[in-house]
């Protein structure tokens, strides 16, 4: 009749699974320091792709300035070509 009760009790396990107190709290704080981890991480990822994205010009934006510097008389045309080549490349 009470067969489950003993054998559960025979186990030889205590509360929480056999690592008492100090193991799942031990278990919680690394459960906890990695979601913070993550949440940094993140963070991090998502604050560097917008840096990233501003430090450095598009080649639209290079290819307009060297087009005003052509219109402005600045460059001839054989070095508007050049430079634009080698914008594309």
């Amino acid at each position: 009749m009470y067969d489950g009760l003993i054998l559960a009790d025979a186990s030889g396990f205590d509360h929480m699974g056999g690592y008492g107190w100090w193991g799942m709290m031990g278990l919680g704080w690394l459960v906890g320091l990695l979601v913070v981890g993550l949440l940094v991480w993140a963070i991090v990822q998502a604050t560097q792709g917008s840096r990233r994205a501003d430090a450095r010009p598009s080649t639209n934006a290079a290819e307009a300035t060297l087009a005003d510097r052509f219109a402005r008389g600045e460059i001839d045309e054989d070095e508007y070509r050049r430079r634009l080549d080698a914008l594309r490349s």
